[in-house]
């Protein structure tokens, strides 16, 4: 499994004697690097997973936004037949950018798992400044309809 070594730095103030009833198992290098892609895919994953939380929550937060419009239709029937029509548009935009996360998380996770396997991994920020732009008009968006409806 790994070969018999020392390890100089952390053991080098050690009386000889001691050092040589030391046995420390280290690694191979190939197995360092299994265990560096493994992990690397593990916090590929990881971030994949929580971009997927993120989507799904937008669109959650979206579908919410549009029954509101639902609901002051049915609880106020005098109510500005914009307020809830801009709550509905409002909460479909919600419910694309969500899924547009989830295409972007995707496309994201995919492409670092090649780079990974492949050895060769070049960030890329393309993603994370789209998703903040989504996610800014987002709030631009939810701060209107909050204006317009007071």
């Amino acid at each position: 499994m790994g070969l018999f070594a020392t390890n100089i730095r952390s053991i080098s103030s050690l009386p000889l004697t001691i050092l040589n009833t030391i046995i420390i198992f280290a690694y191979t290098a190939e197995q360092k690097d299994s265990m560096a892609t493994v992990t690397d895919h593990m916090a590929n994953e990881r971030t994949y997973l929580a971009w997927v939380r993120t989507g799904i929550t937008v669109m959650a937060l979206g579908f919410v936004v549009a029954k509101f419009g639902i609901i002051i239709k049915e609880l106020v029937p005098d109510a500005q037949s914009t307020s809830y029509h801009f709550s509905s548009a409002t909460g479909i935009v919600l419910v694309v950018a969500g899924g547009f996360l989830q295409i972007m998380a995707l496309r994201s996770f995919l492409r670092n798992k090649k780079s990974i396997e492949s050895g060769n991994f070049i960030p890329s920020s393309s993603g994370v400044v789209a998703a903040g732009i989504i996610i800014l008009l987002i709030a631009v968006l939810l701060i209107a309809y909050m204006l317009i409806t007071l």
